[in-house]
């Protein structure tokens, strides 16, 4: 993910947006294609890198690591390093984290609800 212009209308425009609204900055933290599932995955206890890149068909090692670096910088994932040989690396959803387990279940729901509803249009 390739950093961009600060100053760019693309940029000053997302900020207006998220700053001024406490939904879109929520669903901009957790928003994306990986995001969510990886959240999902950890809801149950800590997994290794590996695990999660086991559980999750179609993700890439490499996206994979960015979507987890981008969780921990804010705050949803903890990464916990283990000095071991070799070494071992925990992922584990935060407290604040865990606080969104509810809402991504109606979440859920909601999608299961309105995929019946779009299917038999």
């Amino acid at each position: 993910m390739g950093k961009r212009k600060e100053n760019s209308t693309n940029m000053l425009n997302e900020s207006f947006i998220v700053e001024s609204c406490d939904l879109t900055y929520a669903v901009c933290k957790v928003g994306g294609r990986w995001k969510l599932l990886i959240l999902c995955k950890l809801e149950n206890g800590k997994l290794r890198f590996s695990e999660l890149r086991n559980q999750i068909n179609g993700i890439t090692e490499r996206m994979l690591t960015l979507q987890l670096r981008e969780l921990e910088k804010d705050g949803l994932v903890k990464r916990t390093v283990h000095a071991e040989v070799p070494p071992r690396v925990d992922y584990e959803l935060t407290i604040i984290a865990k606080e969104l387990i509810p809402i991504w279940a109606k979440l859920s729901q909601w999608g299961k609800k309105h995929k019946k509803i779009v299917v038999q249009q």
